[in-house]
């Protein structure tokens, strides 16, 4: 067995400027009046590396001699409290992630193994309830859980062989009580009508029982927010609440309901079609020339001419915005950061370079104080900060200007935040192929590896949520891996690279099951090859793991 070496790493007295707006922030929003310091340590537990190697790396990768003081125990007064926070298991760690590579660098050996884990040594005059409220407060029970602070004996993470997954037995013949109990055992997202559509056709149609999988990569389908249920609702009885913006939203619909009889429009009205309809009027007048059509919907694209060095090129630019309300109002900095990710990722897959971005937010008033927080929820100030930390990370790492950032506050964000995410991309018009895959063409995946993280994503954002859900939603929110992305924004600039691939398809909600399943029709898909972060996971998670930082791409076999 080898040694786990421990250490402990935090700012130098001028530096720690987290660890005292974390003590202003107790002090005056959770009013913990007997809080007169804090120190905050990184927790690094290290196995693999000899001697000379982790001396080697406690100032070269694990901290910063100019600004970091390094422990070999930690410095915690007898009277001090310790509070450790760590990950959840399966949840992306990039501390660990980034410290690992760069040990493979040093060792020029691929054995080492990093966990981390926050330590917050706390100073004063302490009741267990002022204990209680600073866990509370600090450990988000979605991505997070308090670390012990013993050794530990091993680095691994414990798994077991999944088991087969099972076939829901007696599925075809369950009555309308047996159905609505399965939906709300398995969290489905899909209404009671969808469930017995599904049931009706694999009792009809297949003649047999579903995989939990099956039902699984159908729920996420069909969610809202894969499916846009709501916003191709047919509306057949439309009327006006009296209010403030009545008079105007009057015009536009009776605008909207003229541009569709000019445009002999049969199709039934929808949100989609009010959203859409002016692009319709724009190309039947002929004034939507340059917009690029194709089987690919990565992101609305058009044409444009480009002076490159005095030469005038043809060049694609693309248009894209994402919300992730549902994720930042859960685990805000996770939310954001896959806000941007999930955002790029689009154009990405567009073979486009991501230059510019916008972040438009919504947000209760953040100096409300916490003890008025509604049940259930995160305080808005760890929202609203979370959330700005999450997405400016992640923006840093991946080297994306964002050129407008507006948050509004307002009391109506406070029962679900907005956040939104909005970008341009662009790449020479001869970089970009779009053909028909064939039969015999090879899929690649490329990109980052697939983890539970990011499991339920789409349907999670669909479903009504309660004061409960916060507890179980930690997989839903996917850990950004800004990193990862870049690296796939530099290979996708090649032209030698861009032109191999006939069709690519990002790995956003729904992972592999929509990701390959959208590039051709009929295919079979072997998720034995799917790479994995680790062992354990079963098929039903490799299925539908969605991710930022991962694309398909299809290419001739040669």
């Amino acid at each position: 067995m080898q040694s786990i070496r421990r250490l402990y790493v935090a700012k130098n007295g001028v530096f720690a400027d987290e660890a005292k707006r974390l003590l202003t922030d107790l002090q005056e929003n959770l009013l913990i009046k007997g809080l007169t310091d804090i120190h905050i340590y990184h927790r690094y537990d290290v196995s693999g590396l000899d001697d000379a190697a982790f001396e080697a790396a406690k100032n070269m990768i694990f901290s910063e001699p100019p600004v970091d003081a390094v422990y070999d125990e930690l410095p915690a007064g007898k009277d001090d409290t310790v509070l450790a926070v760590e990950y959840l298991p399966g949840q992306y760690d990039q501390r660990a992630d980034s410290a690992m590579q760069c040990l493979q660098m040093l060792t020029m050996k691929n054995d080492s193994l990093v966990r981390t884990a926050q330590v917050l040594v706390l100073s004063g005059s302490l009741s267990a309830d002022d204990v209680a409220a600073i866990k509370h407060y600090c450990i988000n029970p979605v991505e997070a859980r308090e670390a012990s602070l013993d050794p530990i004996s091993t680095l691994e993470m414990p798994w077991e062989k999944p088991a087969d997954v099972p076939v829901i037995d007696g599925f075809d013949a369950m009555d309308d009580a047996a159905l609505k109990e399965l939906s709300a055992h398995m969290g489905l997202a899909m209404s009671f009508d969808d469930l017995k559509f599904v049931q009706t056709y694999f009792r009809d149609e297949e003649k047999r029982n579903p995989t939990v999988t099956e039902i699984r990569v159908i729920d996420t389908y069909w969610s809202d927010h894969c499916r846009h249920t709501t916003f191709m609702t047919e509306l057949t009885d439309v009327s006006f609440e009296n209010g403030t913006f009545t008079a105007p939203i009057q015009r536009a619909y009776e605008s909207y309901k003229t541009t569709r009889e000019n445009l002999n429009r049969k199709k039934p009205q929808t949100l989609m079609d009010m959203a859409t309809i002016a692009v319709k009027e724009l190309k039947a007048a002929g004034k939507l020339d340059n917009l690029d059509e194709s089987e690919e919907i990565n992101a609305c694209t058009i044409i444009i001419p480009v002076d490159v060095d005095g030469v005038e090129e043809e060049w694609l630019l693309l248009f894209k915005n994402e919300t992730h309300n549902h994720p930042t109002e859960i685990e805000p900095f996770g939310g954001a950061a896959t806000c941007l990710g999930g955002c790029i990722r689009d154009p990405l897959s567009g073979r486009s370079y991501v230059y510019q971005a916008m972040r438009v937010t919504g947000a209760g008033d953040p100096r409300q104080s916490v003890k008025d927080t509604l049940v259930g929820k995160l305080p808005q100030r760890k929202l609203t900060t979370g959330a700005a930390k999450g997405y400016s990370s992640y923006g840093n790492q991946i080297g994306l200007a964002t050129g407008e950032v507006k948050e509004y506050y307002n009391p109506g964000f406070i029962a679900k935040r907005m956040e939104i995410g909005a970008v341009l991309g662009a790449a020479p018009r001869n970089n970009v192929v779009r053909e028909e895959p064939l039969p015999g063409d090879i899929i690649i995946l490329l990109g980052g590896k697939t983890g539970r993280d990011g499991c339920g994503g789409a349907t999670g954002s669909s479903k009504k949520h309660t004061v409960e859900s916060l507890e179980t939603c930690g997989a839903e929110v996917q850990k950004g891996n800004a990193l990862t992305e870049r690296k796939i924004q530099r290979l996708f600039r090649r032209h030698e690279v861009t032109v191999l691939i006939k069709r690519c398809n990002d790995f956003g909600a729904g992972g592999v099951s929509v990701a390959i399943g959208e590039l051709t029709d009929g295919l079979d898909i072997n998720l034995d090859k799917v790479p994995k972060k680790y062992e354990g996971l079963d098929g039903t998670e490799l299925a539908i793991s969605e991710s930022q930082e991962r694309m398909a791409v299809v290419v001739a076999p040669e």
